[in-house]
């Protein structure tokens, strides 16, 4: 068997995995590193995840807390009826946070009907047996005596090199057993930038239906590590081909295809969209993911709202009037459906996806302040991201026409930067308060304090006043009596 210790010795990691090996050996405990770890320190890929399989009953969990004791670090999660356990610890040298994960060597089966399987104990060549793709089967022995013995019962270092992907067994079995491999296939494409065997491939289409079995939790774990690659459309297009996609993100799908009436065609949305999102991407590349995941799904959900406003007419040709309106309403159910974050960051996709219409009615030259301001006001802290997904959303191949849109796009921006200065108005807030509302008219809080206020701010966005308290006061002085005067009594009944 071969020996990869001096491709590990390469790895930040490298020590962890060695003193992981020396507490093994103390409390007589097989462990070898597997999976992931093993494949991305053959890849030269960093890694902040590293799996250890351990043989014997409750095995994982013993090794866990030796190396907890030793190293220190958090106990992340305990299952005891699995036999696996995770610690977060803290690499001293690079500062990095890694998870460990310990997990006693088992072997599944599954019944037909379900996506849980029935867990045995088993021996290293049954864990290997289970994992999903022939580079993740790929284990190490980390004991000190054997340091760096590669086992590679399927194949996986050949596959590496050729940058395929392919199941350890029948493919068929593979992905009926867990569907959810066949986003995981797409997954690791987009990633690693492998290829699919076809043999794997054909049967990811034929197992499709199989992916209404699987959680939308689980599956949207997948979606977010597809977003997180330097091309999305990779793995959106796998999953797209192979017909996984339809069964859970129909409304993605429905993007797809191109009409033709009285000779006018209009493009593919679904295309468009996945290199809206590549665009989008490529523009963050210096940002940290985290920061931009959100940006991420806004662009891939920007036309969403396209299929159902999709209408023809002989004076306009193709239309999709209202689509970012009807995108963002559909937003809630999406998030939903795919066991997405339904609180604030829900919130910020849905406003970039009505907002990103908005700056293009800016272009025009006779655009007035009022307009800008009034996008500024909208958008608050979202304006820079939603212009760079009004930029990214340039997909045209004729490079002129590509550099005549930045061009506008830029004068857009300068526009933004010359009312901002003049005007004050990111993160607007109403020079004058309900407070200073309710105490100055006598008011009790009511819609007729609400009224007031929104009056005032209507009269800044409209350039009428100043964006300043004195103006604010001056002006409220001014209308309060006509705006109270047209309200009805229960306009000042206190809420």
């Amino acid at each position: 068997m071969a020996s990869i210790e001096p491709i590990l010795a390469t790895t930040p990691f490298v020590d962890v995995l060695r003193e992981v090996g020396i507490i093994a050996e103390k409390q007589r405990i097989e462990a070898y590193a597997v999976g992931g770890v093993v494949r991305d320190a053959l890849l030269g890929r960093p890694t902040t995840d590293i799996d250890f399989v351990t043989i014997g009953p409750r095995s994982g969990i013993k090794l866990a807390e030796a190396v907890r004791k030793k190293l220190g670090g958090a106990v992340v999660h305990i299952y005891e009826n699995f036999g696996t356990a995770a610690l977060r610890i803290q690499h001293e040298t690079t500062q990095e946070w890694l998870v460990l994960e310990f997990v006693g060597a088992r072997k599944e089966s599954y019944s037909r009907d379900s996506r849980k399987p029935i867990v045995e104990e088993g021996s290293l060549s049954d864990d290997q047996h289970r994992r999903d793709f022939t580079i993740n089967a790929l284990a190490v022995d980390i004991r000190p005596d054997r340091f760096g013995t590669l086992l590679d019962p399927f194949g996986g270092i050949a596959d590496l090199s050729k940058g395929v992907l392919k199941t350890p067994l029948d493919p068929h079995e593979t992905f009926d057993d867990d569907p959810l491999r066949i986003v995981r296939a797409a997954r690791f494409a987009c990633q690693l930038g492998f290829i699919i065997d076809p043999i794997t491939f054909s049967e990811m289409k034929d197992r499709a239906e199989r992916m209404t079995i699987v959680s939308a939790e689980r599956i949207s774990a997948e979606l977010e590590k597809i977003m997180a690659c330097r091309e999305p459309s990779i793995g959106y297009t796998l999953l797209y081909e192979c017909g996984a996609l339809h069964y859970f993100f129909p409304d993605l799908v429905a993007l797809q295809g191109v009409e033709t009436q009285d000779g006018v065609r209009h493009k593919d949305n679904f295309f468009h969209t996945l290199k809206v999102v590549d665009n989008l991407v490529e523009s963050v590349a210096d940002r940290p993911v985290e920061d931009t995941m959100l940006l991420r799904w806004a662009a891939l959900l920007h036309d969403i709202g396209k299929p159902k406003t999709k209408r023809f007419s002989d004076a306009v040709g193709w239309s999709f009037h209202g689509h970012e309106d009807k995108g963002g309403r559909m937003i809630p159910k999406i998030f939903k459906s795919l066991r997405l974050p339904t609180d604030e960051r829900m919130k910020t996709v849905q406003r970039l996806v009505q907002l990103h219409h908005r700056p293009v009615s800016l272009v025009d030259d006779t655009v007035t302040d009022s307009a800008v301001r009034r996008l500024l006001f909208d958008a608050g802290d979202l304006i820079e991201d939603l212009m760079l997904l009004v930029r990214a959303d340039i997909t045209s191949k004729n490079p002129k026409r590509v550099r005549r849109y930045l061009r506008a796009f830029d004068s857009v921006e300068a526009k933004f930067k010359e009312v901002e200065e003049k005007d004050n108005l990111r993160n607007f807030q109403p020079p004058v308060d309900g407070g200073e509302i309710m105490s100055v008219l006598k008011l009790p809080p009511s819609r007729a304090v609400g009224e007031i206020k929104n009056t005032i701010r209507e009269a800044i966005l409209d350039g009428l006043i100043e964006n300043n308290h004195d103006a604010a006061y001056a002006y409220m002085m001014e209308i309060k009596d006509s705006i109270l005067a047209a309200l009805p009594e229960d306009a000042f009944r206190a809420t």
